[in-house]
């Protein structure tokens, strides 16, 4: 590996930070009471201090780049319709974190990313931290998906951001276990595939498993069903990838959301 330029190694060492992945669900889940802003809120409480957050959230999709945000100022992106005013007057104005996104792209050399000062925070990422850490005064910063990349490609661009752990880098997956928007069911019966492909996924991450996480695929029918499209699934691996051995993992939220939804959530600390 070539040298990494000053920004990575002028960041201080700290003790190794937890890792989350958080079923983000509904962006209503911002500004209501519930179960699970509650208990966002309480994961937030018990977490020690980041020095920044690394969000990579199933909204932000690049094609053939992997682009990672470096400006000062993120703006709140309301990427939703059909929802109530209170939530689009929503704002995260939390600071940007452009050392650290410099020293991502750093770590990034096999990979390859590439700055990016347009985008800013989107809902994957602000309606889970706007209950997390409300005071807003932490640096955060996002990183895109490349959905020209496979699951095994994601999970090796992961890698590679280990050594944020090290810097104070709290990172955050932000997806769904299973989201599928058009089987949702507002009457309460979950589904039956999206049990099964929860209950596969909830064995694979507790086994630490992670070669039944990325042939999930493989089982057909409920994986067929639990993400019709990859993006939500892809944030799954991105805590996994800079998992240490000496980590604990415990669920939260691991629960299904109007039938095809789950929140499931997990934390490596």
């Amino acid at each position: 590996m070539a040298s990494l330029s000053n920004a990575f190694s002028n960041l201080s060492s700290t003790p190794r930070m937890p890792a989350l992945f958080v079923g983000h669900g509904s962006p209503m889940n911002a500004i209501l009471d519930n179960d699970y802003s509650r208990s966002w809120r309480k994961i937030g409480e018990s977490l020690p201090t980041p020095k920044a957050i690394l969000c990579v959230s199933a909204h932000w999709m690049t094609r053939g780049t992997t682009l990672v945000h470096i400006g000062r100022n993120p703006k709140t992106i309301h990427d939703f319709g059909g929802f109530p005013p209170e939530l689009f007057a929503q704002q995260y104005n939390a600071p940007g974190a452009p050392d650290f996104a410099q020293a991502t792209i750093d770590l990034l050399q096999e990979s390859h990313a590439e700055g990016d000062d347009r985008w800013g925070l989107d809902h994957g990422a602000w309606s889970v931290l706007i209950q997390m850490f409300p005071k807003a005064d932490i640096p955060v910063f996002q990183l895109s998906l490349d959905l020209s990349k496979g699951l095994a490609d994601h999970f090796k661009l992961a890698a590679e951001l280990r050594a944020l752990r090290e810097k104070g880098v709290l990172i955050i997956g932000s997806g769904n276990v299973v989201h599928n928007l058009r089987a949702l069911n507002f009457d309460g019966q979950v589904f039956d595939w999206a049990v099964e492909f929860d209950r596969y996924m909830a064995d694979a991450i507790e086994t630490r498993d992670i070669g039944r996480v990325l042939n999930a695929g493989s089982i057909g029918r409920a994986a067929a069903l639990a993400h019709p499209t990859v993006e939500h699934f892809l944030p799954i691996l991105y805590p996994l990838a800079v998992m240490d051995k000496a980590d604990d993992l415990a669920f939260f939220n691991d629960t299904i959301d109007l039938g095809s939804i789950s929140m499931r959530s997990f934390v490596l600390s």
